[in-house]
């Protein structure tokens, strides 16, 4: 990534300030020490002099050190229970302090763990990055950022491709077949008119293109989808801290 954006600036015809760059903060990286060396090796690596948002990758700490996964001989995950979310967090803020972070957030998050950090947050995080779909609508959290001006920036809305998944919804093809639309952009544009931000990964200019030709739906859709009953969660990272999408199931 460092390497096309150093190439794509250098061709010139986009700015830096044209560009909106994310990066996370390991499980391994929590104690308040670490912090600053892992975020400075992220923009190193990304060869950039600042970054736009840094995020907590998880709540979880790992054990500190250089082994992204660590683990002991059962294969059971060490955690750092010598460090709490909101040390990590403070640290985080030093980023924004010394001007090379310009905004800092949250990932993978529950609403019991966030209040506390926002409540105690001397700068309040700017986003929150979670799974949402309409079989995780997260509704509770969505309410909360909204009422406090967090962006809810929802990663997998398409369902991340599992099947069947939510592309296969009868209820969002459906809506698909009678508004002219695909499920993917039925899906999208249910998430933007709740009020989320969106995290895609399109694997060609074709899908994105089409990510980004969506319109408002009709109410009645609207309620449509929101009735759906089913409740998936794909990513099991709010319990373990390990990234992982795991089968759709009902």
């Amino acid at each position: 990534m460092g390497e096309a954006l150093q190439a794509g600036l250098a061709a010139g015809g986009i700015a830096r300030e044209d560009i909106f760059v994310t990066t996370k903060l390991w499980n391994s990286n929590h104690r308040p020490e670490r912090v600053e060396p892992a975020f400075q090796a992220s923009l190193d690596r990304l060869r950039l002099s600042y970054l736009d948002l840094y995020l907590i990758h998880t709540p979880f700490a790992f054990q500190p050190g250089d082994e992204q996964d660590p683990r002991d001989q059962n294969g059971n995950v060490l955690y750092d229970h010598d460090v709490t979310l909101l040390d990590t967090w403070k640290a985080m803020e030093n980023l924004v302090d010394h001007g090379k972070c310009r905004a800092i957030g949250l990932s993978d998050i529950g609403l019991n763990e966030l209040k506390p950090i926002y409540e105690s947050a001397r700068i309040k995080p700017a986003v929150v990055q979670v799974e949402a779909h309409p079989y995780l609508p997260e509704t509770e959290l969505l309410e909360f950022c909204k009422e406090n001006g967090v962006v809810f920036l929802a990663f997998a809305p398409l369902g991340h491709g599992m099947k069947p998944g939510l592309l296969e919804d009868p209820v969002v093809t459906s809506i698909a077949a009678r508004i002219g639309k695909t499920p993917a952009q039925v899906l999208l544009a249910w998430a933007v008119q709740r009020g989320t931000a969106l995290l895609t990964t399109p694997r060609t200019a074709a899908r994105a293109k089409e990510n980004f030709d969506i319109s408002p739906l009709p109410q009645d859709a609207l309620d449509e989808i929101n009735r759906i009953q089913t409740r998936q969660r794909l990513n099991a990272v709010v319990k373990t801290g390990i990234p992982g999408f795991i089968p759709q199931g009902r």
